[in-house]
């Protein structure tokens, strides 16, 4: 009975790196598909939004991006204390960035994205321990980055990443600084899992 168990478990474990890698090959083949025209897009839109950015902005989601890349190595790293952190501190630049300088149009679009970015950073930031908790709202803040991340353009190079295995095969995206796929969603239980869908220059 124990071999059967054993046995099953391997089979299943085998089944989910075999779905991930298939996932990520079809995913890798619709992402080179897309690639000229999603990268020309991200490239526009991020210019565009850049040249009516005011300085003072850019450094507050150039700060509030430094914080979302270490909330994102923390679940990378399956840290749920560290990722905590980060999120209670992301939720705080969220308030901190001054929307006086913002123009009418950038104002709504900021506020539409920060009530709900900051509500999940809060969550993520006051749910240290619970780690399949924190990878939920992350899907949802990685949304709200990445439409912020258009909105005001990247004060770095950003890789839009996707899992395909996460929240029941429905897939997820996250932003990252490099190129080398580091999954949070899965951590260290599939850690290359997932390809990138995107570049934000």
């Amino acid at each position: 009975m124990k071999n059967l168990i054993i046995i099953s478990a391997i089979g299943l474990a085998s089944l989910s790196i075999v779905a991930c890698n298939n996932n990520t090959k079809k995913a890798s083949a619709d992402a080179t598909k897309d690639t000229t025209a999603s990268t020309t897009t991200a490239s526009t839109t991020s210019s565009t939004a850049k040249s009516g950015v005011d300085a003072k902005t850019s450094a507050s989601v150039k700060e509030m991006v430094a914080n979302y890349l270490q909330l994102k190595n923390a679940l990378t790293n399956d840290n749920s204390n560290d990722a905590a952190t980060a999120g209670k501190t992301l939720s705080e630049g969220f308030v901190k960035l001054d929307k006086s300088v913002l123009t009418a149009d950038q104002k709504k679009a900021y506020t539409d994205i920060a009530d709900d970015a900051k509500e999940m950073a809060e969550h993520i930031g006051i749910s240290g321990g619970k780690l399949p908790h924190q990878r939920e709202h992350f899907d949802m803040l990685s949304k709200d980055m990445y439409d912020l991340v258009k909105l005001f353009g990247p004060s770095l190079p950003l890789y839009v990443d996707r899992c395909p295995m996460f929240n029941d095969k429905k897939g997820a995206i996250w932003l990252s600084e490099t190129k080398e796929i580091k999954n949070p969603y899965l951590g260290s239980a599939m850690p290359t899992c997932g390809s990138i869908k995107e570049e934000l220059k």
